[in-house]
């Protein structure tokens, strides 16, 4: 399991594409997404800044890091 693919999702998204619901991730699990009061993740993380071009795709900043279900921080 690689943490970092669980950061990034299939396409280009950009921030007015995005729906609430759960999204699958490269990694293979999804991260949940809700869009009430701003876009959060996993019910943890915000998004601060969206639309961040980069060569391979787009990037959308986030205020915390998330981790895969089952992935224990002290293990790492």
């Amino acid at each position: 399991m690689s943490i970092l693919t669980y950061h990034v999702v299939a396409g280009k998204v950009m921030a007015a594409d995005v729906a609430a619901g759960d999204v699958p991730t490269v990694e293979g699990s999804t991260i949940a997404v809700t869009v009430e009061g701003g876009v959060m993740l996993n019910g943890s993380a915000n998004v601060v800044a969206t639309d961040v071009a980069a060569s391979n795709g787009v990037i959308h900043v986030i205020d915390a890091v998330i981790l895969p279900p089952g992935v224990d921080p002290a293990s790492l």
